[in-house]
């Protein structure tokens, strides 16, 4: 038998932090909770593995990106696959991601960038000198939401807050948040994995697509 999600109220869910006692409380109640996926075999699972298309380049020019740390939404940040049902969170139970969200999130970013058709390139800390502006993304949803219902097919919320400053003068070129909603094609854990790597790919490629024309109209070095 498989333990049952941690659940965690609506009003907490941005500021989440499981305690032990809360943990063992949410143990012992497992025979009240009904929300679960169908299990695949595996237990871990990963997203955006392979790369975005990338949209056709504007301008053969190309230009540094200083990417800042990502802020991600702490319930969803570790390696535990969050959903929510009427304001209501749970982890599904025995699945998990096999390296945190955010690191997963990070790793998809930096391919993203690699595409050999996208001009902007992320630069390291250590080469800011050559970035043409920095990008902060904050990732404020990344969960499958159940908006028909527990037993039916969820949908995978990502909505990221994508921020753009020049770093010469660090003046904003750009303020947008993106969001996109994937439905699973079904509700087994499988099923639900393919629509958060859906819905990450789309949502990154049009951030892509953006940073790409901001960089277009910057001023030639």
């Amino acid at each position: 038998m498989s333990i049952p999600p941690v659940r965690v109220s609506g009003p907490a869910l941005r500021s989440l932090s499981v305690a032990a006692p809360a943990l063992a409380l949410c143990l012992a109640l497992s025979g009240c909770i009904s929300l679960f996926p169908k299990a695949d075999p595996s237990g871990l699972y990963r997203f955006g593995h392979g790369s975005p298309p990338a949209a056709a380049s504007t301008s053969e020019k190309t230009f540094g990106v200083f990417k800042t740390p990502t802020v991600f939404t702490r319930a969803a940040m570790g390696d535990r696959i969050l959903t929510v049902t009427d304001g209501e969170a749970a982890y599904i139970a025995s699945a998990r991601w096999v390296s945190p969200a955010i690191v997963l999130f990070d790793e998809s970013v930096a391919r993203a960038f690699e595409a050999e058709s996208n001009p902007a390139r992320l630069v390291t800390r250590g080469e800011t000198a050559k970035a043409a502006m920095a990008l902060r993304l904050e990732v404020r949803s990344f969960e499958a939401d159940y908006v028909d219902g527990p037993k039916a097919a969820p949908e995978v919320l990502v909505e990221i807050r994508a921020v753009m400053t020049r770093t010469g003068d660090r003046a904003l070129l750009g303020d947008k948040v993106f969001q996109t909603r994937v439905k699973a094609s079904n509700n087994r854990v499988g099923a639900i994995v393919q629509a958060y790597d859906a819905a990450n790919t789309q949502v990154l490629t049009e951030i892509i697509a953006w940073v790409g024309e901001a960089g277009s109209k910057l001023p030639a070095e």
